[in-house]
């Protein structure tokens, strides 16, 4: 995200000991932003992802306590402040690691003054399902310890994207009567883009080639955007499948305002999710989604209605994809759901239509920059309002992690 920040006008600061992985030189960095926040007295360090979030906490605490004043029982006033984007609760690792790492956030949570969800359905995972911070201490903002402030973007960027479409299109060897299928994110095993290349064998299995629409020869062509340390297995997987003509593999983009156009669907497969970002990008473009049903995902997609569930095998229960307002949810790892939930949204023009336009007025209302911003800001005034900081009117420093 480096480039998003310099776009903005952000400098970061990069401290190369850290790393997505545990290691001893984790000692190092905490060790290095302890001396960051003894230099730059900060009245709030607001931290985001797991591994940051345990050594941003850790140096923020130590800052808060290892100060002369505290054998006169006053700490500095530092505020604490964690973003959970998503969890590792589950599908991350194993039953031993994973039991580790929430028993490590259970414990940074007591002493974190905010813990700031993204959608409903993360709070209920969180702190209901795995107990994660202090109980009965619940609300939307402001009170208690969780609050619930979604992720915003800059909208206005993908406005007109109808005259982006044919270009966008152009670059990716679409003609103009293919209906293109595309996957957004990191390589790697939570994402479950194994599962989406089976689930483009089984699609072509059952519904093509030679299948028409209108009388016309239709083309389904599936754009894998994103890179990572899976992508040459993956290659090797769709090799195998006899997908060489269907699959484009199309690396890191980091214009959305301009891929997502070229797009009929775009899918999401994933294990787990806070609220994914694709999903939202992909509405603000218009654009109907298939997503399974994890995470924040069911907020996004909204209600879905009963009736509209469509069984794909009367003796399989779970076997069934559900018509949402702006796209399709089924289960996890469900290929014949998955397929036959995709093959609706190709075979029905109009509701593709009504779905993204129902997708990009929800994301308009609800995910803008200017929201998050409001909504961050009202927090941080709050507990600034609340130290010593506020009284003795010295300037306020916010810093992230």
């Amino acid at each position: 995200m480096a480039y998003f920040a310099m776009e903005q006008g952000v400098t970061p600061l990069i401290i190369s000991e850290m790393s997505r992985e545990i290691s001893p030189k984790d000692l190092l960095t905490i060790w290095k932003l302890f001396r960051l926040m003894l230099r730059e007295h900060p009245d709030i360090v607001h931290t985001h992802t797991a591994k940051a979030g345990t050594v941003g906490r850790i140096a923020g605490w130590l800052y808060r306590w290892l100060t002369p004043s505290i054998l006169w029982g006053h700490r500095r006033a530092c505020f604490l402040v964690h973003t959970y984007h998503g969890h590792i609760f589950h599908s991350y690792y194993g039953g031993f690691k994973t039991r580790v790492f929430l028993t490590i956030e259970k414990i940074l949570a007591y002493p974190t003054n905010r813990l700031i969800v993204i959608s409903q359905q993360q709070y209920r995972e969180i702190h209901l399902e795995f107990g994660v911070g202090r109980k009965g201490q619940f609300a939307l903002i402001r009170e208690g310890q969780f609050a619930i402030i979604p992720i915003g973007l800059d909208t206005s960027i993908f406005a007109n994207w109808e005259q982006r479409r044919f270009a966008a299109r152009k670059d990716f060897g679409l003609a103009e009567t293919d209906l293109a299928v595309g996957i957004v994110g990191r390589l790697t095993e939570i994402k479950n883009h194994a599962f989406f290349l089976a689930a483009v064998a089984r699609h072509k299995q059952l519904f093509g080639p030679g299948k028409t629409t209108n009388g016309v020869a239709r083309r389904v062509r599936f754009i894998i955007i994103g890179d990572g340390r899976l992508r040459n297995s993956l290659e090797e997987q769709a090799l195998s499948l006899g997908l060489r003509d269907e699959v484009v593999f199309a690396g890191s983009r980091n214009d959305p305002e301009v891929f997502y156009s070229a797009l009929d669907v775009v899918a999401l497969t994933s294990l787990n999710e806070g609220t994914p970002l694709t999903l939202i990008e992909a509405m603000a473009n218009a654009r109907p989604v298939i997503a399974t049903a994890v995470g924040g995902v069911v907020d996004l997609i909204g209600n879905c209605d009963p009736k509209a569930t469509k069984q794909v095998n009367a003796k399989a229960e779970q076997a069934a994809y559900t018509i949402c307002e702006r796209g399709i949810s089924v289960p996890s790892n469900d290929l014949d759901a998955f397929c036959r939930g995709l093959e609706f949204l190709l075979e029905n023009a109009i509701t593709r239509t009504k779905m993204g336009a129902r997708g990009r007025a929800f994301v308009e209302q609800n995910y803008s920059k200017e929201r998050l911003v409001t909504d961050t800001l009202a927090l941080y005034e709050e507990l600034v309002g609340q130290g010593a900081a506020c009284a003795t009117g010295r300037s306020q420093n916010i810093h992230a992690v």
